[in-house]
């Protein structure tokens, strides 16, 4: 689990500072440590590290997505497009605001088409939202042009790639918001959490607002604060933002370990003929927390990742047959299955996916391989996985 592996003293430190701060609040001392919250602390070093104007600190990254999208004013009936391949929690934001999500096939690079993006917008499209799998990203300047001859929102949810770049830019920091994860299996972790950047004062307005019950936080009474509009609850605690900014201030020493040991893995596996990587888009950096290539057909590849398995190489995932990242299994989707009644935007137009025909994205996935890049693997331990990874794939070739 990137990150959480190397949780250590500074973390501890920081946890324990709030800790002692809310003792000294019971007493009626200030809160507050060194004159300010370690959430606004996180936030401003978000804004530097991603090089953004505007960053808000959530309860985790789906409630980044919810409120990234609420800020920018998407509600019922707004179609969003998606791609095929992502987390549940891509649609679940976009069907918590009663919008509509509309799945598109993904290419090579494991992210959004942007030819099948162009051919899926229609009146009520509002955001394109690239999801950058896996560490890398989609062709983000093929995306922008979209959006910008079409009047389009453009959020990137960067969840699984903070640290990665495109043409020099921070992943998150292109579109008009981006969105990121701090749960324990990201390569920064808070525990839990999320955030929101964006260059765009009105979005970062709207985003702290919503994401606490309305509150405009104007004043020190927060008994009179106004409510300018209706919101809920997706507050991150002080004791996860300390444990942020200890993490955040690590990012380039995990990134550099992820990509020493990516690299090991991937020069390894260049000796195989018949196996292919990921596209990377021209002026995209990985920020290496997964290696993933193509095998030459789908019964090899399931072969292969079975022979991984039996070779006791953990952390390979074979996402076609995947329940929380691939549209195939998500039947509470495609069959609408919900506790209570959908909203009628949603009923009357989300697309009737059980027929809907992904093949673009079948012939990627079903192929595809995807190497979790651990930061607690030593020289050697790396050394012995690659040999058993170029071994394991042999063996069914």
């Amino acid at each position: 689990m990137p990150g959480f592996e190397l949780f250590g003293d500074k973390e501890r430190k920081e946890v324990q500072d709030v800790m002692d701060s809310g003792v000294l609040m019971r007493y009626g001392f200030d809160g507050m440590r060194n004159g300010h919250w370690k959430t606004k602390e996180l936030e401003k070093g978000l804004t530097e590290r991603m090089q953004a104007q505007y960053a808000h600190v959530v309860s985790s990254g789906t409630a980044a997505l919810t409120v990234a999208l609420a800020s920018a004013g998407v509600g019922a009936g707004d179609e969003v497009i998606m791609p095929t391949f992502t987390f549940v929690a891509s649609f679940e934001s976009i069907l918590a605001l009663g919008a509509v999500p509309v799945l598109v096939d993904i290419d090579d690079t494991l992210t959004l088409n942007p030819y099948a993006v162009e051919k899926a917008i229609t009146s009520k499209t509002k955001v394109v939202m690239p999801v950058h799998m896996c560490g890398s990203m989609a062709n983000l300047d093929a995306l922008q042009a979209i959006c910008d001859r079409n009047g389009l929102l453009l959020l990137e949810d960067a969840c699984q790639a903070i640290g990665g770049s495109y043409n020099g830019k921070p992943l998150g920091s292109i579109g008009d918001l981006g969105c990121f994860s701090f749960d324990y299996v990201k390569t920064i972790t808070c525990g839990e959490g999320g955030a929101v950047i964006t260059n765009t004062k009105s979005f970062y307005e709207n985003a702290h607002m919503y994401s606490d019950h309305g509150h405009d936080h104007i004043g020190n009474n927060r008994g009179a604060e106004a409510h300018p509009f209706l919101g809920y609850n997706f507050r991150i605690s002080e004791m996860n933002a300390a444990v942020g900014v200890a993490q955040l201030a690590r990012l380039d020493e995990f990134l550099a370990i992820q990509k020493r040991n990516y690299t090991v893995l991937r020069n390894a596996l260049s000796s195989i003929s018949e196996v292919v990587f990921r596209t990377v888009p021209d002026g995209g950096e990985e920020n290496y927390s997964f290696l993933n290539f193509f095998m030459p057909t789908e019964e090899l590849a399931q072969k292969a990742h079975q022979a991984l398995s039996d070779a006791g190489v953990d952390g390979c995932f074979y996402w076609y047959n995947n329940n929380w990242h691939y549209y195939k299994k998500w039947e509470h989707l495609t069959e609408m299955k919900s506790l209570g009644k959908l909203p009628k935007d949603v009923q009357e137009s989300l697309p009737d996916y059980s027929k809907a025909d992904f093949s673009e994205s079948d012939k990627w996935m079903c192929r595809n391989i995807s190497c979790l890049i651990k930061l607690g693997w030593s020289e050697t331990e790396v050394a012995e996985r690659a040999q058993k990874m170029v071994d394991a794939i042999t063996s069914v070739l």
